[in-house]
């Protein structure tokens, strides 16, 4: 039993594993704990109010504190919290959300599957992959490619998929299905950065890892439209619809993982429309109910549909699926929210104020410890380098991350720090134009604080 007089902290520090945490390093440290937020703010138990412009985990993108959502979520758990879509059961909400998502997401996607999240959305789209191989007679198209700097969740198998070493490590990921090659990243492109060299590139090394598995046994491609774990690396225009042409040729899915980047994150509603494309699965989450409850979704082709449903007797059914799968609560939530997208101003918001964080991005590529900055939309990060000319990066041994961090939660803002000195930024789409100047001047006046420190100052060249 707990004893009454133990600190919240405690309580968590003992009992409460955190995700993609350091176990020792939490024992020490413990939680940062958070009590309320409104808006693009955040309160701490503390009493610090916080500006928060990571959207949480990119994923709050109306902001904290819309009450229609509240309500639109009491109302439905009062009148049916549960309803579990096995045995031909159903429920309003889960149908009219994924009719709503067909209509807004790229044409020919018809089909709508209901996950917890993104991991098992990804989970979901390689297990379907499979199952359609094999369904219509093409046993042998089961190896994926990714690219390098790619996340696509921590699942069993998605964590193979995805191409960041933590996720690996004593895992025993990637399987000898899973491939990568190399990410885009304009700025350190071995190819240079110029949007049609580093198109090229990405398309040869597509076709030639292809050639070199087989166009026979490759299954898919999955990538994110602009990566968001790997560290904010935007592909320039016409990457995507080259890398769908390249897949359509050799007879490979592409799989759109729009996890991050969809409702409205990089300006338009999905990503995918800035290039015209239509992939053939689209994997969804975050700000399909803006973080407010837990939900995801496999958006699905027709033909892909089509394939599965033939390659079993009628009354065969296909062994995927989840108890919580269009859960009524999470579905009634999903339609609030693309209500306040499309009808409560907040995609056009966004889009208008990511004019202002497009400028914010730009004006502070001037600081000594900025080697590029670069986003879409509302979308964006901010890599730090110990030498502009040579690209070179700082120091692990400096924990500026960590450092980092901490000093922006000193000075009321909160971002990503990625581990290889690269600050990630994903405002909500309800902010405004002065909390947007507002982020900036906090995160100079941190980066600025950062040059205080003796170690660093001479580490810059």
């Amino acid at each position: 039993m707990l004893r009454s007089n133990r600190s919240i902290q405690d309580i968590d520090r003992d009992h409460l594993i955190h995700p993609v945490t350091s176990f020792r390093a939490h024992e020490a440290r413990g939680a940062t704990m958070l009590r309320s937020g409104k808006g693009m703010w955040l309160t701490d138990t503390e009493n610090r109010e916080l500006l928060d412009a990571f959207a949480g985990l990119w994923c709050v993108n109306l902001g904290y504190g819309q009450d229609s959502i509240a309500d639109v979520a009491a109302e439905q758990m009062r009148r049916l919290p549960y309803a579990t879509g096995y045995f031909h059961f159903g429920s309003e909400p889960a149908a009219l959300l994924a009719k709503r998502l067909v209509e807004l997401t790229p044409a020919g996607l018809d089909h709508v599957y209901f996950t917890l999240g993104g991991s098992d959305a990804v989970d979901s789209a390689i297990r379907y992959i499979v199952h359609y191989f094999n369904a219509i007679g093409k046993p042998s198209k089961k190896q994926f490619i990714t690219l390098e700097r790619g996340y696509h969740g921590s699942t069993t198998a998605g964590s193979g998929l995805t191409a960041i070493p933590t996720f690996h490590r004593f895992f025993d990921v990637p399987y000898h299905w899973q491939h990568r090659i190399p990410s885009p990243y304009p700025y350190r492109n071995p190819a240079g950065s110029d949007p049609k060299t580093v198109i090229d590139a990405s398309v040869a090394d597509l076709t030639a890892k292809i050639e070199e598995l087989g166009a026979d046994n490759v299954a898919a491609f999955f990538c994110e439209p602009i990566q968001g774990s790997g560290g904010v690396v935007v592909p320039p225009p016409g990457w995507l619809s080259a890398i769908a042409e390249t897949c359509r040729k050799y007879g490979v899915l592409l799989v759109a993982d729009e996890v991050i980047t969809g409702f409205g994150r990089t300006g338009p509603m999905f990503a995918c429309e800035s290039d015209g494309v239509s992939p053939d699965i689209m994997t969804l989450a975050k700000g399909l109910t803006s973080g407010y409850i837990p939900m995801g979704a496999v958006m699905m082709s027709d033909a892909i549909y089509q394939g599965i449903a033939a390659g079993a007797p009628e009354n065969q059914p296909v062994g995927h699926g989840f108890t919580y799968s269009g859960h009524p609560v999470s579905a009634a939530v999903g339609l609030e929210v693309l209500r306040l997208y499309l009808e409560g101003g907040v995609l056009a918001n966004g889009q208008k104020v990511g004019a202002d964080f497009a400028k914010g991005l730009a004006a502070i590529a001037d600081h000594p410890m900025v080697g590029e900055s670069r986003g879409r939309g509302m979308l964006g990060a901010i890599e730090l380098v110990a030498n502009k000319k040579t690209k070179a990066r700082f120091d692990p041994a400096l924990k500026l991350p960590e450092r980092l961090f901490e000093q922006g939660y000193t000075n009321g803002v909160i971002f990503r720090a990625f581990s290889d000195n690269i600050i990630g930024l994903a405002p909500a789409l309800c902010c405004t134009k002065d909390e947007m100047g507002l982020i900036f001047e906090r995160i100079r006046r941190t980066l600025d604080g950062m040059l205080e420190h003796k170690d660093i100052r001479s580490a810059l060249a």
